[in-house]
């Protein structure tokens, strides 16, 4: 059975360029660009206004933007280099200047992850290390885990802070245990530059997808590939796994978002509303028992999606 997403409404036009990075809060929706300012905008009002302009956040623009899952803190990665902290206080966001995550120029982070509570910030580096920082002691390194050097393009932590999965350009995967510093598993399965890793909410199954146009689920408990969901004709960019853990929403730069059964292994949905690269597409808290996702990319806009009622 298939599913049914509405159109919603739309934030046009939020960025001069491509949007490549979407940060969810439960009322808010952070947008990253090339250009230099984030964007935040309501998701509790239909209009979706912006709420807030953080003008200068990254010189030259922002690759990534995440948040903790109570929406106090985020972190964001510039293309030049600079990672900042962001506190929300009352639904305004404010740079935390007083956190310095430290570590050597030489390994500079590409994409970063929050931890649920805020505390701990895992990034995967262009070397290919992969760090945590305790954001609660100023940004102090405590963790550095040896990859097999190729640079690190996505980064994921499981809900419980127990695994850290890293996406690397020669098509690795790995998955590193927080609390023994070992790596389990170093997955097979994709050989071409992995571009998105997701865990899914009980940390029982990791999603990694990128250049092979297949999205792969591993089992994190043996590092057994058991699926491979295939429907997309281009590299894919972005995954986000639903509240429940019942449904996988992927993006591609064949400018689809797809919806995925779980159980199933089947795609019960696609949305085509743009040609263009779909860079980041995200779940939104539910709405009573309504799911919905934002999807945004190269046509600059943010677009919010619904499940039909009924459907």
């Amino acid at each position: 059975m298939s599913k049914q997403y509405l159109s919603w409404g739309s934030a046009d036009n939020v960025h001069p360029v491509d949007i490549f990075s979407l940060a969810v809060t439960d009322k808010q929706i952070l947008s990253a660009s090339g250009a230099t300012s984030l964007k935040v905008h309501s998701t509790t009002d239909p209009d979706f206004p912006l709420v807030q302009s953080i003008d200068g956040a990254h010189a030259v623009g922002c690759h990534h933007v995440v948040t903790n899952s109570s929406g106090s803190k985020a972190v964001s990665v510039g293309f030049g280099g600079e990672i900042k902290v962001w506190a929300c206080n009352g639904g305004t966001w404010m740079e935390n200047t007083s956190i310095k995550v430290q570590g050597e120029e030489s390994a500079e982070v590409w994409a970063p992850a929050l931890s649920e509570n805020g505390q701990f910030l895992a990034g995967v580096s262009q070397d290919g290390r992969i760090k945590v920082w305790d954001l609660n002691q100023n940004g102090e390194q405590i963790r550095d885990y040896e990859t097999k050097g190729s640079f690190g393009t996505c980064i994921d932590l499981s809900a419980d802070g127990k695994f850290i999965a890293s996406g690397h350009e020669n098509g690795s995967v790995y998955i590193f245990n927080t609390e023994t510093g070992r790596m389990p598993f170093s997955l097979a399965g994709l050989v071409k530059p992995v571009r998105t890793v997701a865990f899914s909410p009980g940390g029982k199954l990791l999603a990694a997808a990128g250049d092979s146009k297949v999205i792969v689920l591993y089992d994190t408990s043996s590092g057994e590939q058991v699926a491979n969901l295939t429907g997309h004709s281009a590299w894919i960019l972005t995954l986000s796994w639903s509240n429940s853990g019942e449904y996988l929403l992927s993006g591609s730069f064949d400018g689809k978002v797809k919806v995925w059964s779980i159980d199933r292994r089947v795609c019960v949905a696609t949305h085509s509303e743009t040609e263009k690269a779909v860079w980041s597409a995200k779940w939104l808290p539910k709405i009573g028992k309504t799911e919905g996702f934002a999807t945004a990319g190269a046509n600059r806009s943010i677009a919010f999606y619904r499940e039909a009622t009924g459907g």
